[in-house]
């Protein structure tokens, strides 16, 4: 495919590095930054617990407890 394209200077400079370094014609080095370009992958954020009110007053510290307050003292 041909097209019209406005690169950037340091594109630029990266491509005629590049074709000097490997001795490639210009659409292949710049095919290859381009493909460069696709397979990077950005650092995956760290997983953040989100917390959120609900209303209940529930004391959780104690498993048995905190059912018998949800389920009532019959669930057992």
């Amino acid at each position: 495919m041909r097209t019209t394209v406005t690169l950037d200077k340091d594109v630029v400079a990266a491509v005629r590095r590049l074709r000097k370094n490997e001795g490639l014609g210009l659409s292949e080095a710049l095919n290859r930054l381009a493909r460069a370009g696709l397979t990077v992958r950005r650092p995956a954020r760290p997983f953040q617990q989100r917390a959120m009110k609900l209303g209940l007053q529930v004391d959780v510290t104690n498993v048995a407890e905190a059912l018998e307050v949800l389920d009532g003292p019959k669930a057992r």
